[in-house]
């Protein structure tokens, strides 16, 4: 194939795309109406257009350094090393990811407070906030010993007395 074209071998190609173009046009005028179809056919005369106008070598050239840049990305072992080095670091930023949402590999940080004994309280983990009293994963009932199930209902039988419910 050369590298150039003659103004001849640009009506040529354009005019052959242009039928291409056209026979797809009616297709599709005949299967979705004449507004899709017109379009088509818009479409259709701009490769003969660019011939006519001699830009089909620009539009020919373009399509050749695509291709080559193309090519040696496909057959370039390097590339392919990036491009797996580039798939690890996403594989590795998802899984730390759901790591951190799961508190996977943050228990050693919320160790740490502990070990170097601030104040002799732990610390919850950054990120963690503390659950309220009363629900799971919450601190304990303050005071020695265990309040009975039945205490807890105090607060539920005072809001039922408030508005008369008995």
């Amino acid at each position: 194939m050369p590298d150039t074209l003659t103004t001849m071998t640009g009506v040529i190609l354009g005019g052959g795309l242009t039928l291409v173009g056209l026979v797809i046009s009616f297709l599709v005028w005949r299967a979705k109406g004449p507004a899709a179809g017109l379009r088509g056919v818009a479409w259709s005369l701009v490769p003969l257009a660019a011939g006519l106008l001699g830009l089909m070598n620009a539009v020919w050239q373009f399509v050749l350094s695509i291709l080559g840049i193309l090519l040696g990305l496909i057959f370039n072992p390097m590339v392919w090393a990036g491009v797996a080095l580039a798939g690890l670091a996403v594989v590795l930023y998802v899984v730390s990811g759901f790591m951190r949402a799961r508190g996977v590999g943050t228990e050693a940080r919320a160790r740490e407070p502990r070990a170097a004994g601030e104040g002799g309280a732990a610390t919850p983990a950054a990120g963690a906030p503390a659950a309220p009293k009363g629900q799971v994963g919450g601190a304990a009932p303050k005071g020695g010993k265990k309040q009975d199930d039945a205490s807890d209902f105090g607060d539920i039988e005072d809001l039922l007395r408030k508005h008369g419910i008995e």
